[in-house]
């Protein structure tokens, strides 16, 4: 059971609690789950019931009870704890929990650097507008790739003619010209507010596009403009080029190459993936799930707040997550040693892990080339 799979249970089981009258307070949109800090009871946590003690007029360990109830014996939760005030802990059923890690390797493996990808803005047509300047360019490609990949239809358009160099970062526009105003002489909107461009204006870059070709080129200029808020200023130096851990691209396009090196390496010792329940195992293991399972999540909130930056962070994450998980159970035996299932199921995390990080750097317009 996913972190997501458990807000849900949660969620429903808030739902089912109001419908039966048994609780009266509005039901959240979401419900946060989160890892219990050390010495505490179980593997996740809610402060759900504390959230909802004040709209039902209820103590919050009673609200707990309610939802403790509601969820005891649900799939992939094998028990349900109150503690303190009226948090919820949750203890994840450990033969469920693997069935469903190896579901999501297997998925992961199945749909490849689509993994993620889903319809939450289909049939929406969406419309974008920038200026002639180069991160507002490379931005609104980013949106465009990500809303793409939520099933959105996109047409951007530049307020004038396209830098020419814009084309060697991957930048298409469909349109020029400066957008409708948003009012016409009598104040009224001219065309109806959704048919309006987005306007996608983050912080300028402070160069031009050629400039920044010819220093870092076409991967280190995109991840660069992309990484920061685009209300933060884009840091753009040496520091991108720099191949070391401390440069969050190095970091994320070499852990993309290593877990490429360890299906070429698993090839030569004659063995391949097979995703089960051994890869649940280690703890660096079930933290490597973890981010990868947020992957859909993460794109999908990218793709609706318009955030390219929230995608990169969130790779960043994967990777620091697979180098933790590469250190503490190599996917390759050692020595003499033989290929166990528990080698073919980390070689399965592994590769899921690069593939995350492949489309990820995909739809941020960076290449994930499998050699550094």
């Amino acid at each position: 059971m996913t972190p997501a799979d458990l807000s849900s249970t949660v969620l429903h089981a808030v739902r089912r609690a109001v419908d039966e009258d048994a609780l009266r307070a509005p039901v959240p949109a979401r419900v946060r789950v989160e890892r219990t800090r050390p010495g505490g009871r179980g593997d996740y946590a809610s402060a759900v019931a504390l959230q909802l003690a004040g709209p039902a007029a209820l103590p919050a360990r009673e609200v707990a009870e309610i939802l403790r109830v509601r969820m005891a014996g649900a799939p992939g939760i094998g028990r349900v704890e109150i503690t303190g005030p009226g948090f919820l802990n949750f203890t994840l059923d450990a033969a469920a929990d693997a069935a469903a890690h190896g579901a999501l390797v297997r998925q992961v493996l199945e749909r490849g650097t689509r993994y993620g990808h889903g319809d939450a803005l289909a049939g929406v047509p969406l419309q974008f507008s920038h200026a002639r300047e180069v991160r507002a360019a490379v931005t609104a490609d980013a949106v465009r790739r990500l809303v793409r990949a939520q099933g959105a239809p996109v047409r951007i358009s530049c307020h004038s003619t396209s830098d020419p160099d814009w084309a060697r970062l991957g930048i298409a526009v469909d349109a020029h010209g400066q957008p409708p105003v948003a009012v016409d002489a009598h104040g009224q909107p001219p065309v109806p507010p959704a048919e309006l461009p987005t306007e996608i204006r983050p912080v300028p870059a402070g160069a031009a596009a050629g400039e920044l070709l010819a220093r870092l080129g076409p991967d280190a200029t995109r991840w660069g403009l992309l990484r920061p808020a685009g209300h933060d200023r884009a840091p753009l130096g040496g520091e991108l080029l720099v191949q070391g851990a401390g440069n969050p691209l190095f970091l994320v396009r070499y852990a993309h190459a290593r877990a490429h090196a360890f299906t070429l390496g698993a090839r030569r010792l004659g063995f391949t993936s097979d995703p089960g329940r051994a890869v649940c195992e280690e703890p660096e293991a079930l933290a490597l799930l973890a981010v990868i399972a947020d992957h859909p999540a993460v794109l999908a909130a990218a793709a609706r707040h318009r955030a390219p930056d929230r995608l990169a962070r969130h790779l960043e994450a994967v990777a620091h997550a697979f180098f933790d998980f590469h250190d503490a159970a190599s996917p390759l035996p050692a020595g003499d040693e033989k290929p166990s299932a528990a080698h073919r199921a980390r070689l399965a995390l592994a590769e899921a892990a690069g593939t995350v990080l492949a489309g990820g750097l995909s739809l941020l317009g960076v290449s994930a080339p499998p050699y550094l």
